[in-house]
């Protein structure tokens, strides 16, 4: 493995865990009142197109990433529609 392909493994590894925290604080707490129905509909869009360009590529970090980072961002508009005010 070069530096390149470590680089776009680190990089894929940092952009997935982004969302873990908010999805760990959004499942205690059993509340996501405060973020927005937009911005998770932004992020699962253009996370879809990422993940369709990476397969377009054969970029296995662009594939990783975005796979999970859709994974997370669609638990999130899960809990937006099922977790009561």
């Amino acid at each position: 493995m070069d530096w390149i392909e470590f680089t776009g493994y680190a990089g894929s590894f940092l952009s997935s865990i982004t969302f873990i925290p908010q999805v760990y604080k959004a499942w205690q707490s059993k509340s996501v009142g405060d973020l927005s129905v937009w911005m998770i509909l932004i992020v699962v869009t253009s996370t879809i197109l990422w993940l369709v360009y990476g397969i377009g590529i054969s970029s296995r970090p662009v594939i990783i990433a975005n796979s999970v980072i859709l994974s997370f961002s669609l638990v999130l508009l899960y809990f937006k529609f099922t977790f009561k005010k």
